[in-house]
């Protein structure tokens, strides 16, 4: 039997730990890896080894990437040169043409991906080099021409994901990020209609945060859609993210007619923040003439991709906490919106809990955690029915349940962003009682945090000092005397003692 030697790849990057990653794969794969620092240091093995194919990346000390490209093309011109950069740009695009580069793969590089190009090229210079040998120059040139129509695409797939990255790179707000990831579904991929929702897995519910059209006239889609996702579409996409975290693309889904009726092609692509959905990208088509094709999936995908770095990046500043505070309490404004009777109910509660934590001589890394949490605490409500949070009259056991459910559900919003851990223990605990009798963990004392019981307070004197749906307002002495009597069961006697030095003090109208 004929033995065939390994085939011999050289990988040139200024990274060691690049380098001894790549080297570790391919060796596993069965080829014979060479590995150099630069474009100085690659030449000489190059000149003693006979190498199959050339893995660069672009920026290095003493020689770059294109330099070399352009080296290896005056020595060996059928050499196959791919370029790894982690910065993209026209200019280099460009310049790969003239230097004989075959493929162009962004950093970070999947080594599948890596292995399956270099599989692609083997076969192309294998035929190549026939097609030299063997054919007519009339059908050298038409392969060239092929090859060079394949760059060419390949510069305008770069190009896109340039324009993608240099658009994210000047977001400074999560609002701004989210109307980008519509717009850009709708210019990069000529979608009809692109939603952005934030995803809560506590409730499995999507509220919607940003929306792009392509100015639809159709009679039928308006009516199903309006401004936001239509029941059967929400339902759709929750249904499918439950049962699968990846980008998806659906033509016809077959699950539900009077979509199928409308929708000609639908993409589902989730936005995941450490490993966690944060939220959904959803674009649709209504025309035959456009249906999305794993480009499309693979572009959104980088969007969110994007959308998800730019976010992260916020984060490396301090207005990451003023943009995504005022995101979530948007949503709080407009949870309050809908009930006339808790209208600045959560500004309140904030304030009150304010003063009772320094009454009791909190830090001030404490008074802004529960000045934070104090703001937000309800914002679990967002995924309570209307018909449960505003019914008029007494709820029935089951809709009580359904209400229990929102502490748990504003802490989960909160943890998805990964920011703000201490604050969304206080709000997931704000209506646990110090008897352990409370919800949802049911636990009790000194089990329960500090800024939570002093929440619990503030929140339950706001709750009976105002207006609500199935009742009036209480006198201020009222809830007070009711605040004294729960000392010790409902309430930590604590906090009732610092509440009752701040009644004392300060005027009724701040409180």
């Amino acid at each position: 039997m004929m033995r065939h030697d390994p085939i011999k790849i050289l990988v040139v990057d200024d990274e060691e730990g690049i380098l001894d990653v790549t080297e570790g794969y391919f060796q596993r794969k069965g080829y014979e890896v060479y590995t150099a620092g630069n474009g100085i240091e690659a030449l000489k093995i190059l000149k003693r080894v006979k190498i199959g194919c050339v893995f660069t990346d672009i920026n290095m000390p003493q020689m770059d990437g294109l330099e070399l490209a352009e080296k290896i093309r005056e020595i060996e011109s059928t050499l196959p040169v791919v370029v790894m950069t982690g910065y993209p740009s026209l200019e280099n695009s460009i310049q790969t043409l003239k230097n004989g580069v075959v493929d162009y793969l962004i950093k970070p590089v999947n080594l599948e991906q890596m292995e399956l190009t270099l599989k692609r090229i083997l076969r192309e210079r294998e035929l190549f080099i026939e097609n030299l040998i063997l054919k007519e120059e009339v059908e050298r040139q038409e392969r060239l021409k092929l090859l060079n129509h394949e760059l060419m695409e390949r510069i305008e797939e770069v190009n896109t994901l340039n324009r993608v990255m240099e658009d994210f790179s000047s977001m400074d707000s999560s609002y701004g990020i989210f109307n980008k990831v519509v717009d850009l579904g709708i210019e990069e991929l000529n979608a009809e209609k692109v939603f952005f929702h934030i995803y809560s897995d506590q409730d499995k519910s999507l509220v919607q945060v940003a929306s792009s059209d392509c100015g639809i006239e159709n009679e039928t889609v308006r009516f199903l859609f309006g401004k936001d996702l239509s029941k059967a579409a929400n339902k759709f996409i929750l249904d499918v993210l439950s049962t699968d975290h990846n980008p998806c693309l659906i033509s016809g889904s077959g699950k539900n007619k009077r979509l199928d009726d409308v929708i000609s092609s639908l993409m589902i692509v989730p936005l995941k923040i450490r490993d966690k959905i944060f939220g959904v990208a959803s674009a649709f088509s209504f025309s035959e003439k456009k249906q999305f094709n794993e480009k499309d999936v693979y572009y959104m995908n980088f969007i969110t991709q994007k959308a998800a770095s730019a976010i992260e990046n916020i984060a490396l500043y301090e207005n990451i906490y003023d943009n995504l505070f005022a995101t979530l309490y948007a949503f709080v404004t407009a949870l309050e919106v809908r009930d006339l009777y808790t209208r600045k109910h959560s500004t309140r509660v904030a304030k009150y809990a304010h003063m009772i934590a320094e009454v009791m001589k909190c830090t001030e890394e404490e008074l802004d955690i529960i000045n934070f949490a104090g703001s937000l605490h309800d914002i679990g409500k967002i995924g309570i029915r209307d018909d449960i949070l505003l019914k008029p009259g007494q709820l029935t056991e089951d809709e009580y349940e359904k209400i229990k459910e929102h502490p748990a559900i504003g802490a989960d919003i909160i943890s998805k962003l990964g920011l703000w851990d201490r604050e969304m223990v206080i709000i997931r605990h704000h209506h646990e009682r110090f008897d352990g009798k409370g919800y949802p963990d049911g636990i009790k004392g000194d089990e329960i945090p500090k800024l939570s019981r002093i929440l619990c307070v503030a929140d339950s004197f706001d709750a009976m000092a105002s207006d609500r749906a199935y009742r009036k307002k209480m006198d201020t002495s009222k809830v007070i005397d009711i605040i004294k009597m729960n000392s010790g069961t409902q309430f930590d006697p604590e906090v009732v003692k610092a509440f009752l030095e701040v009644a004392d003090h300060e005027l009724v109208d701040d409180f």
